[in-house]
Formats: structure tokens, sequence, C-alpha cells
């Protein structure tokens, strides 16, 4: 019998987000690993580039194409555009990149650039009148990336972790990050639960200076009534979410576990969710602490 020839289905990225938070960092590391990009592509020349790559896809398997703001001046409905990419020959995703106001107003600074949308305004002006341009974008993205406090290392490895895989047979990418309350909600979660029903190990002289990876500070939270019984749960629940999340082509979800300032609970139960979701073999578990380290 002749063996039935492998289809091969292109993996398209399209990559945006508010100027500063990390666009270009963003393409560049897909770039290095092996992807073809191109950015600030305007946005008449999306489909028939899809086109392309649909008909020859061995020449282009993994293609990212960037849009930033000037190319929202090119087009009216651009969001239409790139959901009208969307059909069964291709794996599509739209990726959005995000930062607070006070980061990219600090980015801006250092590298003593004006935004290109402030005009004769402030740096600020000039994100807020792009955010109002973003809006639709960020809301049909199949994921965002909350680069706030990261560097462009940590962004990177963040994009290598997601991106690295490709194929029909990949899993879903999920990332879990524990998170301090103190200092803000992550803008790109999915999911997002509060660790703070566990009494607090700060409050522990001999663990206040530790974290929830020491297993001083583990044992502490887990022999605490609930705390066993929540992770046992939650991980039941997450299952039939995750199978719906990979049904409906959702490829990348994040879940952010927080407690008040992010060093010993929520580090501990993001460290046990990774460990348990990780058995699932459905899913590739990408572990973040994002305030471990925060004093």
């Amino acid at each position: 019998m002749e063996q039935q020839k492998e289809i091969i289905k292109p993996q398209i990225l399209v990559i945006t987000g508010i100027s500063g938070a990390g666009r270009s960092t963003a393409a560049n590391t897909l770039e290095d690993e092996g992807w073809y990009v191109v950015d600030n592509i305007p946005p008449q020349m999306l489909q028939p580039l899809v086109d392309l790559v649909t008909r020859a896809p061995e020449s282009i398997p993994r293609l990212a194409l960037g849009i930033d703001v000037r190319s929202m001046a090119m087009y009216e409905d651009i969001t239409g555009a790139i959901e009208d990419l969307r059909t069964p020959q291709i794996d599509l995703t739209l990726l959005f990149v995000d930062a607070s106001d006070k980061d990219i107003i600090a980015r801006y600074e250092a590298q003593r650039r004006p935004h290109p949308l402030q005009g004769e305004g402030r740096i600020l002006d000039g994100i807020t009148k792009e955010r109002e341009l973003f809006s639709d974008l960020k809301a049909n993205a199949d994921t965002v990336i909350d680069t706030t406090g990261k560097n462009v290392h940590q962004l990177a490895h963040a994009m290598r972790e997601m991106f690295n895989e490709f194929g029909a047979t990949k899993l879903l990418n999920l990332t879990l990050t524990s998170f301090g309350f103190k200092y803000g909600s992550p803008v790109d979660a999915n999911m997002m639960i509060d660790m703070r029903f566990i009494p607090n190990p700060h409050w522990v002289p001999e663990l206040r200076a530790q974290t929830g990876q020491d297993q001083a500070v583990r044992d502490y939270v887990f022999d605490n009534p609930g705390t066993e019984e929540f992770v046992t749960h939650f991980v039941e629940t997450l299952k039939p979410v995750l199978d719906g999340y990979r049904r409906e082509g959702k490829h990348y979800a994040t879940i952010a576990i927080g407690c008040t300032g992010g060093k010993h609970r929520s580090v501990a139960v993001t460290e046990e969710l990774a460990k348990r979701l990780r058995t699932l073999g459905t899913v590739s578990v990408n572990v973040q602490h994002r305030d471990m380290r925060r004093e």
C-alpha cells in the first residue's frame, strides 16, 4: 500500500502590540529560532503572502508577520483582515505584546526617543492613542504577553518557550506564573487564582527570607488545611478546560497564581501545579515566578 504523504500545515504568527512593549524583540527571537520574519508588513500584503505560503508550505513552514502602529494607518479594518486569514489550511496565531504605561514610558525615556503617536504631547498621550487603535486587535488576540518588569532576555526566553514547537501534534503550551497582588495582577492571564486563603509564611520569622521553592515553605503551605484539597480539585477542574482549549485550536494559555507578595504561597502552589499538570501528557508547562525575588 502506498504510504500517504504527510500534509504540512504552515504555522503563521502575527505579532503586534503596543510600541515599546517588545514586539521587535519577539520578532528577532523567532528569526533566530529559524522562523521567516517579515516585520512592519503593509496590511494589503497579508493575504498574498499567506496565499504564497499556503501553496508552498515546505518552503516557509513557519512565518511571523510583524504589524505596528504604522501599519494601522494604512488599513481601516486590520483586525478583520487578520481574521480573514484563518482557514483550515494554516495554523494562525495572533500574538499581542503589551506592558504597563509606566514601563513603556521608562523604556522610551531610556532610549530618548519619542512615541510615534505623541506628536507635540507627552509619551503617555501617544500610548493612550495607540491603546485605542489596538483595542480590537488585543481583544481578538489568541495570546497576550505582558512584558511589564521583563528585560529583553526574559521576553526572548518566553518566546522560545511558547513558540519553539511546530506541527499538528504540538501540545497546549501552558504558562503558570506566580505573582504578588500588591504589585498588580498580570494582564495576560486567561485565568487567575488567589492563594491568600492560606496563612502567610511571611509572618513566620524563620520562613520570611525563604521562598516557595524551599522545602520548609512548601511544607508549611501544604500542611495547612485546604491547600492539598484545593490543588487536587483545581487540577481536575482544569482538565476539561485544557481539553476544550485544544479542541478550539488554542495553543497557548496562561494561569496566574497570586498571593500577597508573590514569594511564598503562590510560588509553592505554582510549583506543585506544574508538577501535576506535566503528568497529564497533554500540555507543555512553563513556570515563571514574576515577583519571587522582590523584597
